[in-house]
C-alpha cells in the first residue's frame, strides 16, 4: 500500500483494504465496520502516525452512512487503534490500549471481580520463610547500593545454571529487577531501530510490547504446543526471509501455550540460529515450572552447540512471587559488561533487601519448586476436569508445565466478544489477541490456573454462561493464517 507525500491514506485505498476483509459493505454495522478497519489497518501494515481519511469521504467509498463510520472510529479510538486531533486529523496510533502490558490488568474496577488475567501465582509458604531470613541477614550498615548484583546473589544463579549443566560463574550474571527488567536490558542492548526479532507466535504480550519500544520489528513464528518439531522449519524459513538480527524464545513451557520444545528440537533450533547469525536470546522464567515428570530432563538451550551465542535471562516472579523483583541476565563476560554499562545508566543498583532474600529462596528452591509444582498441579487438573464437563467444545492441549491453558473455541466464537460477556459478570479476562499481532487469536482465550481450585470452578461456571450468549463471529470474517 502506497501512502501520500505527507503520510496519509486516502479514502479509496482505506476502503479496498477493508473490501479485502469483507466483501460487502453495505450491510455494515459501525462494530462490524470497526472490526474490519483494525484488521485491515493490523494486516497491511499501515505504520503509527498514518492519517486516516475523513468520515464522510470513507462513508462515500464504502456506501454506507457518515454515522456508521464515526461510531467505528469512535471504537477504534476507545481500543487505542487511533487518535484524532482536533484540526489535523484522524492517525493510527500502532498502539491498542489492551496491549498495555499492566496498566489495568493487575487491579480491578470491581472488588467482587475475578481476575484471570495474570499468570502470576500467590506466595508459598517456603518463600514466606525465605523472606524471614533474608530480611533478617540483610546488611542495614552498608550504603546499600550493589550494582550489577551482590556477589551472593549471583554466585546463587551462577550455581544454579552450572548444576544445569551450563558451568557458570558470578560474572557471567547481571542482576536486574525482575524479569522483565531483563527483557528490556537485552532489547536495548541488542535490539537497533528496524532489526527484526523472530518471536512464538502467540507469545506473552510484554514482549512484542518490549520489541516496539526499542524499535524493532516483531517476525512472529507459529509455534504448535502438538508438533514442537515444526517450529524449527518455520524459524529458518523466517530467518531467510526476513533477515532477523535475534531470536527471543521461550523454549520451558512457553506463554501461553505451554509448549516444552524436546531436547532434540532444541539442539536443531539451536543450530538453525547459529547458520543463520542470529543471537539466540533464552527466557527461561518459567523454566522451574514443570508440574509432571518428564521422561528426559530440560536441557539448557544452546548448552549442546557452545559454538553459538546464547543469553538467557531468567527471574524468581512465577516459582517463587511476583513481589520480589529479582531477575537476571546469563551471558559471556563481555556481553555482561555491555548489559551492565547500558543497565546502570538508568539503574544504579537492585533492591539490597530483595537480594539477600533471593540468596535465601536459591538455598532452599528446590523445596519451594516442589510447593510451586503441588500448587499449580491441583489447579490445573481442576481446570481441565472443569472446562472438559462444563465446556467440552473447547480444545486445549494439557501442558506438562507453565501456568495456563492455551483455549481455542469452538468454531466462530470470538475471544473479545466472550471477554465482554464475561466482565459483565465479574470474571476478568485478556482477550485471545493480546497474545498475538494484529488481529490473530480471536478465536482463542488463555486461562490462568493460579486461582485456588473453587475459584476455578467458579470461573468456569461464569465462562459457561458467558460462551452461549456471546456474539459468534460470520464465519467470512475469522482471522487470516498467519504470514510469515
Amino acid at each position: 500500500m502506497t501512502l501520500a507525500s505527507d503520510g496519509s491514506i486516502d479514502a479509496n485505498g482505506l476502503a479496498l483494504l477493508v473490501a479485502a476483509e469483507n466483501g460487502d459493505t453495505s450491510g455494515f454495522l459501525y462494530r462490524e465496520l470497526a472490526d474490519d478497519l483494525m484488521r485491515a489497518i493490523s494486516r497491511s501494515g499501515l505504520p503509527p502516525g498514518t492519517k486516516l481519511p475523513a468520515e464522510r469521504a470513507l462513508a462515500r467509498e464504502l456506501g454506507i452512512s457518515r454515522v456508521t463510520v464515526a461510531g467505528a472510529y469512535r471504537l477504534l479510538r476507545e481500543d487505542g487503534w487511533i487518535d484524532s486531533r482536533r484540526g489535523a486529523g484522524t492517525f493510527i496510533t500502532g498502539r491498542r490500549r489492551e496491549e498495555q502490558p499492566w496498566g489495568s490488568m493487575l487491579g480491578s474496577a470491581s472488588p467482587d471481580a475475578m481476575e484471570l488475567i495474570n499468570a502470576a501465582p500467590r506466595i508459598t509458604p517456603a518463600v514466606r520463610e525465605a523472606y524471614a531470613i533474608g530480611t533478617a541477614a540483610t546488611d542495614l550498615d552498608s550504603v546499600g547500593y550493589q550494582p550489577g548484583g551482590s556477589y551472593a546473589v549471583r554466585s546463587a544463579i551462577a550455581d544454579r545454571f552450572t548444576a544445569r549443566g551450563v558451568p557458570t560463574r558470578p560474572n557471567n550474571i547481571l542482576v536486574t529487577a525482575g524479569a522483565s527488567d531483563a527483557v528490556h536490558t537485552v532489547l536495548e542492548s541488542y535490539v537497533a531501530p528496524g532489526d527484526r526479532v523472530i518471536c512464538e507466535h502467540p507469545t506473552y504480550p510484554g514482549l512484542l510490547e518490549e520489541i516496539r519500544a526499542v524499535g524493532g520489528v516483531a517476525v512472529p513464528v507459529p509455534i504448535d504446543p502438538l508438533h514442537p518439531e515444526a517450529f524449527v522449519d518455520a524459524v529458518a524459513r523466517a530467518a531467510r526471509q526476513s533477515a532477523p538480527t535475534v531470536a527471543f524464545l521461550i523454549p520451558d513451557f512457553a506463554n501461553p501455550t505451554g509448549t516444552l520444545l524436546p531436547n532434540e528440537v532444541r539442539r536443531r533450533l539451536a543450530a538453525t540460529l547459529i547458520r543463520y547469525g542470529i543471537l539466540a536470546v533464552i527466557d527461561e522464567v518459567s523454566t522451574e515450572l514443570s508440574i509432571d515428570d518428564l521422561d528426559a530432563p530440560i536441557e539448557p538451550f544452546g548448552a549442546a552447540t557452545p559454538e553459538g551465542t546464547t543469553i538467557s535471562l531468567g527471574g524468581l516472579s512465577k516459582v517463587a512471587w511476583g513481589g520480589l523483583r529479582i531477575g537476571w541476565v546469563r551471558a559471556d563476560v563481555g556481553a555482561i559488561g555491555r548489559l551492565t554499562d547500558g543497565y546502570q545508566r538508568r539503574q544504579l543498583s537492585v533492591s539490597a533487601v530483595d537480594q539477600q532474600v533471593a540468596v535465601a529462596v536459591f538455598a532452599d528452591l528446590d523445596r519451594i519448586r516442589e510447593e510451586r509444582r503441588d500448587y499449580l498441579r491441583i489447579r490445573r487438573d481442576r481446570l481441565v476436569t472443569d472446562l472438559s464437563t462444563l465446556l467440552p467444545r473447547w480444545e486445549f492441549v494439557v501442558p506438562a508445565g507453565g501456568m495456563s491453558l492455551w483455549c481455542r473455541l469452538p468454531n466462530g466464537l470470538s475471544s473479545t466478544m466472550v471477554v465482554e460477556q464475561a466482565a459483565q459478570r465479574g470474571l476478568r479476562l485478556a482477550a485471545g489477541t493480546r497474545f498475538g499481532t494484529g488481529y490473530d487469536f480471536d478465536d482463542h482465550l488463555r486461562l490462568p490456573f493460579v486461582r485456588s481450585p473453587e475459584e476455578l470452578a467458579a470461573a468456569v461456571g461464569l465462562l459457561a454462561g458467558a460462551a452461549p450468549v456471546a456474539p459468534r463471529r460470520p464465519a467470512t470474517r475469522t482471522p487470516a493464517a498467519m504470514v510469515i
